[in-house]
């Protein structure tokens, strides 16, 4: 018999349904890949199907123009607190992607404004490099 094996999802609200790619300018010189996520050395950066993140951060409403905005910063910042992008370097030019896909998805230039601005006040502890637990796999039966 065959075992089915999953994980717990703990602190995601959202899941990628599909492959989702974006040309950025963050370009760190070599090609980073992860199971779900990769930013090649020219700055593409590929998510992968079923790649979670926890949406908007903070005291804020998840509306559709935060979310694609909300999928990349997720996955820059993972970058970050993997090692495999300096954070001091590639921060704030996160956080200015977060803002421009925030506008280009129809985000008021006010509410953008602020999200930039609670990011830039708060986000360095979410990009500082950690360990990252690691992932229980759960078989059964």
């Amino acid at each position: 018999m065959q075992k089915a094996c999953y994980r717990e999802l703990r602190n995601y609200k959202y899941q990628l349904w599909q492959d989702y790619e974006i040309q950025t300018d963050i370009k760190p010189g070599r090609d980073i890949a992860f199971t779900l996520f990769s930013l090649s050395a020219d700055g593409l950066l590929q998510i992968k199907r079923l790649y979670a993140w926890d949406g908007p951060s903070g005291p804020t409403i998840d509306t559709r123009s935060f979310m694609r905005g909300s999928l990349v910063h997720d996955a820059l910042y993972q970058l970050m607190r993997l090692g495999a992008l300096d954070f001091q370097t590639h921060r704030q030019r996160a956080d200015e992607i977060l803002r421009e896909i925030c506008l280009e998805d129809g985000m008021s230039r006010f509410r953008a404004w602020y999200v930039y601005q609670g990011v830039r006040w708060l986000g360095e502890r979410n990009a500082r490099p950690r360990d990252e637990p690691e992932v229980e796999i759960i078989c059964a039966p």
